[in-house]
């Protein structure tokens, strides 16, 4: 091929190549032109799967689509985070994942089959959610001090809840267990929802779990709360006492849920989605709901995506010597 024949070859790749770029730009600005799915990976009911559906019913007001919650449960929310990671990367499948799924896994699972950071765009935070210690309504203590002095002596005989290994369930109570110096027997669920319905039912003995989850039971008096792990006491709840007010200062825990999208997710994507969740944060029916449920609202500053990539790096860097020591 001469030189002539060599050029009118490049300008067509060139303007192919223009033509695809342009494409790609169109779609991006088209987005979202069918519904999404929202992968939730643990069992309806439990307080992730609550605060996706809250924030994102809103956010399919804003989008113009319908987004689709798909509980996937299994290993504490990592068998769901995996088949997301893996999804295509073109906005049309999302996942709301936490503190336990993007965080403690991986000190919790060596052969973790994704990386938070290297394989998921962070989107958005939705909630801070406060850690309660809770039992079944006839656990024998009283108050906190009580249930410390009863754990210990019957460490053997007694039993934890929890969502799976890695959960927020787990973690949280993993950290109080060890900061009791106890290794109860440990229950796992596939899902907060159903280990919280083991514990309504007199199943199990205690757990800890995310405030969300709990205050209708607590209210209800289908079970007791000892003391929720944050500074200050939580406005859904305010007869509860914080564990330093209780006795055990040293238990302080709070999870997060938020949006994650896979890797290579467009920027233009990324940004449409966050301005959802935004607009869905500042809606004054999303507030009440989430706040009624004890859940913390982030501020702006904390609900970019940027803030969020940063409270993922910061979370592996608390929860993986402290996961690791408790292993």
């Amino acid at each position: 091929m001469n030189w002539y024949g060599r050029s009118l070859a490049s300008a067509g790749l060139a303007a192919l190549a223009g033509l695809g770029f342009l494409s790609a730009q169109a779609q991006a600005q088209a987005y979202p032109t069918r519904s999404i799915t929202m992968i939730v990976p643990f069992a309806a009911g439990g307080p992730t799967d609550v605060i996706a559906r809250i924030v994102t019913g809103h956010m399919a007001q804003t989008l113009g689509q319908s987004i689709i919650i798909e509980n996937v449960v299994g290993a504490g929310g990592t068998t769901a985070t995996t088949r997301a990671s893996k999804a295509a990367n073109d906005g049309y499948t999302l996942i709301t994942g936490h503190m336990g799924t993007h965080a403690a896994s991986v000190p919790l699972y060596p052969k973790l089959a994704y990386h938070p950071e290297k394989d998921f765009e962070p989107v958005g935070l939705l909630a801070g959610t406060p850690i309660l210690i809770l039992a079944r309504k006839d656990f024998p203590p009283k108050d906190l001090k009580e249930f410390i002095t009863y754990v210990k002596a019957n460490e053997s005989k007694v039993n934890a809840a929890h969502a799976g290994v890695g959960s927020v369930s787990n973690v949280s109570c993993e950290l109080l267990n060890s900061i009791l110096g106890v290794k109860p027997i440990g229950v796992p669920f596939n899902g907060t929802g159903p280990a919280m319905n083991a514990l309504v039912g007199g199943q199990v003995d205690y757990m800890c779990d995310q405030i969300v989850n709990a205050v209708p039971q607590i209210n209800g008096g289908t079970i007791k709360a000892y003391a929720v792990a944050t500074a200050e006491r939580n406005p859904s709840l305010p007869n509860v006492p914080t564990t330093a007010e209780a006795g055990l200062p040293a238990f302080q825990a709070q999870a997060w849920n938020a949006i994650f999208a896979p890797k290579g997710t467009p920027a233009d994507v990324v940004a449409k989605l966050n301005a959802a969740i935004v607009k869905a944060l500042d809606d004054e029916n999303v507030r009440k709901r989430l706040l009624e449920l004890g859940s913390v609202i982030p501020a702006a500053a904390d609900r970019t995506p940027a803030a969020l990539g940063t409270l993922v790096k910061n979370e592996i860097a608390k929860w993986t010597p402290v996961l690791k020591a408790v292993n």
